[in-house]
Order: structure tokens, then sequence, then C-alpha cells
């Protein structure tokens, strides 16, 4: 155990990003239309959340670096399969399966915050597109809605995919990835876990 040696993987904002992000995202889903005002602040603060990810992402650490951690779709189809027959190879930052789900959180979580900052302007004549979404028709404002519910729907799925991706990782390279994301680091072991790159 005293010889066990350990690298800073996740930096304090990447920790810091996605603990607020899980915490906003899950007020906001169980609020819904209940607890409007905590809803909106909710979904501003997973917007907010959002933007600044998507700048960490181009001047952020190594890992945090989208460069770091979007790759091919062949190369994630080929890591699912090795992971299916529990041989996929260790990766330091996100795996490709990792960093493609990264990728369709981002997309589908802006997709939620933006339509429901637009649907709270149309609905309740609020927020910082009020004087433009104001105008939309009653269809309109219904179709917004439908696309709102829709991803908050599809961001909840995968956020479970997400989890159930965390649990498999973690038993099959004997890691803690849960606890990785608390404090930051990884066990640096003899065996090479793999540099993320394209």
């Amino acid at each position: 155990m005293s010889s066990q040696q350990y690298i800073k993987v996740w930096d304090p904002f990447i920790r810091l990003f996605h603990w607020t992000l899980v915490i906003a995202f899950t007020v906001a889903y169980v609020t819904e239309d209940d607890l409007i005002t905590l809803h909106t602040w909710a979904g501003y603060i997973v917007l907010a959340l959002l933007v600044a990810r998507l700048v960490w992402g181009l001047i952020g650490s190594r890992h945090a670096r989208f460069s770091d951690f979007v790759f091919s779709p062949r190369t994630v189809i080929a890591y699912m399969k090795d992971t299916l027959q529990l041989r996929a190879r260790r990766y330091l930052g996100h795996n490709p399966a990792g960093g493609a789900m990264v990728i369709l959180m981002i997309v589908s979580l802006l997709i939620t915050s933006v339509t429901g900052v637009v649907l709270y302007g149309a609905e309740e004549g609020a927020g910082p597109l009020a004087g433009w979404a104001s105008q939309f028709s009653h269809d309109w404002a219904e179709g917004f809605e439908e696309v709102h519910e829709f991803f908050a729907n599809f961001s909840l799925f995968l956020v479970f995919l997400h989890v159930a991706g965390v649990i498999v990782e973690s038993l099959v390279h004997r890691e803690n990835l849960v606890r990785a994301m608390m404090h930051g680091n990884k066990q640096q072991r003899h065996e090479k876990a793999t540099d993320n790159e394209f």
C-alpha cells in the first residue's frame, strides 16, 4: 500500500463542476412546474455551468480538455466492445465511452436549458429572453415545452447510463471512480494507463 503512487487527474474546477451539476440538475428535474422559481434558478445554474465547462474544455487542464477525450466513433465502439469482454484498456482521463458520454450530456443539457429559458420567457413573460419569446404563439410555446421535456428526460436517461458505466469501469479496473472525482487523484500503476489521445 505504501508503494502506491497517485497522480492528479481531475482539477478543482472539474470536480466542482461535476458535483454542482449533479445537484442543480436534480433540483431542476424534481421541482418542474411545482416550484417554478427554484426550477428556473437551478436551470440557470446548469446553463452557466455548461458554458463554463465549454470554455474549460478549450483552456483547462490536460484531462479537462476536449482534445484529451474526444475520440472517433470507431474508437468509442471498439472500446465498448472491449469493455463487454472485460479487456478494455485503462485511461487516466476519460476513456472513449466516457468522453462520448460527456459530449452527449453537454449537448442534451444545453438543449434542455436553452429551451427552458425560451419557455420561461414565452409562458411567464420573464427571464432574459422574455421580450423575444413572449411574442411566440401558443403552438410555438408548446413545441418548446415538448423539446424541453424530452431532453430533460433524455438527460436523466444519460445520467443512469453514466452511473452504470462508472460502476462497470470501477469494477473492471479495480478503482473507485467516484472517489477519484471527489479528490481528483487516480492511482499511478506499474501497468501503463493509457494517456488519452485521438
